[in-house]
């Protein structure tokens, strides 16, 4: 299958940019997608949808660098991503629809060991204000164990407050959460794009916002 999108006016040196060309992407025996173009730049979101199978969170990992497609590159200011990985990442916060927490850990521990994976140190002073964005006021010091699947998956999403990172690539967000939490996100979301952000993600629902696009697989 393939699904092209039409590309913007080249954007200053000054502008953050993801493209991808002619990307095709195999499983096993099964061509998922091919000959796939896509642009998104400072203030755009994508809306990737399709069947149940139809390789979106293939997709997704290939933006991400975690898998390689079969034919195609990816670009990042205009740069490889393959040449310039560590500047990407710098830049790139990915959250799958299968990211866990550790169980045994607390809310802000767990906010705190992801900063460090990233190279940095986060403050309870940084920390907790995030979880009590997502509703965890007074159980930011409970073992992640005693909190529902919403509130795990709040814990996760906290992420987005604390690592500051342009593009944001987030596989099924709205998973485990009840109606106050996807407002709460479609919100964080929108802010991130009106302030220049980006955000590439995978959703069943609808998503009323600004400057967005359809990818369509």
């Amino acid at each position: 299958m393939t699904a092209n999108i039409p590309s913007f006016l080249k954007p200053t040196d000054k502008t953050f940019m993801l493209s991808a060309r002619g990307l095709s992407c195999v499983r096993g025996e099964r061509t998922l997608f091919t000959g796939l173009d896509l642009e998104i730049r400072q203030g755009e979101w994508l809306h990737v949808r399709g069947e149940n199978g139809v390789g979106k969170t293939s997709l997704l990992r290939l933006l991400t660098g975690l898998t390689k497609p079969a034919a195609g590159d990816i670009f990042w200011c205009n740069q490889s991503i393959r040449s310039n990985s560590e500047g990407y990442r710098k830049n790139l916060l990915f959250l799958g629809h299968r990211d866990s927490v550790k169980e045994d850990l607390t809310a802000l521990e767990n906010l705190e060991i992801a900063a460090a994976l990233d190279g940095s140190r986060l403050s309870a002073e940084e920390g907790l204000p995030a979880l009590y964005r997502f509703g965890l006021k007074g159980r930011e010091d409970l073992p992640v164990s005693c909190l529902s699947a919403g509130q795990k998956r709040r814990v996760l999403l906290a992420r987005l407050v604390t690592r500051k990172a342009k593009l944001w690539i987030l596989d099924e967000p709205f998973n485990a959460l009840d109606v106050k939490a996807v407002q709460m996100l479609s919100d964080l979301m929108s802010s991130h794009v009106q302030d220049g952000g980006m955000v590439i993600m995978t959703s069943h629902q609808e998503i009323p916002m600004l400057n967005g696009r359809v990818v369509q697989l």
